[in-house]
């Protein structure tokens, strides 16, 4: 006897579930597991065998974390980078966007073709490096932020919504005497919120993962971040991990392992808080400024 269409439509319903739910624990789990092993004693977590919840439980590996200098300090650093580094990204490129998306505006394709070039091609990295050094930028807080206060991607983006927003709105405050700056602050950005949103968020997940620049181009072990610590440890020796284990536990049982991965759900914990409150901006934002070019 087949089947009717309405048992049909139940049968694809819960396959889909299924594999849905399959696919969000695949996903889900690794972190999860990292959350576990970082509550659990490091010298517990080589025997192995943890995987639903700690088997030693133990907070020395975040006493540690907070107690070592080091960490601490490439905390504060990655937290002022990305706070900084965000602000400045959004503000500048806002600004950017809003002078180009003037229809009006004198040499505007030379700007469009300008910026369409350095999305596609870059110098490399040894020409950067060389403009860095030159501009005095090396070795100093403002490579981590000065670089990425314009973002081509998002200039583009905002250029379009910004030309979405009604002409009348700005006629209207030049009648009253706004100047431009005025009407930016006053009138563009509060309009603007799910483009500002996004940004803010995209902006901000950049800087704070970010390790690269820190590694090339700062000597200072002051202005590490945390994802170059984190990223210094995964690589600071060939030797196997028992090897580490021993020569980094102490008393407490902390090993290099247990401590990586504490800082792993530290630097994780921010972008996560935050995700959920910025989320429902972005494919309004995204979308709004993709609408026409």
């Amino acid at each position: 006897m087949p089947l009717s269409q309405k048992r049909k439509d139940l049968i694809m319903d819960s396959l889909v579930y299924v594999i849905l739910a399959i696919l969000t624990l695949s996903m889900l789990y690794p972190f999860y597991y990292v959350l576990i092993l970082s509550f659990n004693k490091g010298t517990d977590s080589l025997l192995g065998g943890v995987y639903l919840w700690p088997r030693a439980f133990s907070l020395e590996n975040y006493a540690q974390f907070l107690d070592d200098p080091k960490w601490y300090r490439a905390f504060v650093v990655t937290i002022v980078r990305t706070l900084t580094g965000a602000a400045l990204g959004v503000l500048f490129t806002c600004l950017v966007a809003y002078g180009l998306s003037h229809r009006d505006l004198l040499f505007r394709k030379s700007y469009f073709t300008i910026i369409i070039f350095a999305m596609y091609f870059s110098g490399g990295l040894i020409p950067y490096y060389v403009v860095l050094r030159s501009v005095g930028l090396l070795n100093t807080f403002g490579v981590y932020v000065i670089p990425s206060m314009l973002s081509t991607f998002f200039l583009l983006i905002a250029i379009s919504f910004f030309q979405e927003i009604p002409a009348e709105l700005k006629e209207s405050a030049h009648m009253d005497g706004a100047s431009e700056l005025v009407i930016f602050y006053r009138i563009i950005l509060p309009v603007s919120m799910p483009l500002v949103a996004t940004m803010s968020l995209f902006m901000g997940v950049g800087q704070w993962n970010a390790w690269l620049d820190s590694a090339y181009f700062v000597q200072s072990e002051s202005l590490r971040t945390l994802a170059f610590r984190m990223m210094e440890v995964i690589n600071k020796s060939n030797a196997p991990m028992d090897a580490i284990a021993v020569a980094n536990s102490s008393s407490a049982g902390v090993t290099s392992y247990s401590l990586q991965v504490a800082a792993m759900v530290i630097s994780i914990a921010p972008i996560v808080c935050v995700y959920p409150f910025l989320q429902r901006f972005f494919i309004q934002g995204i979308m709004l400024g993709s609408v026409k070019g």
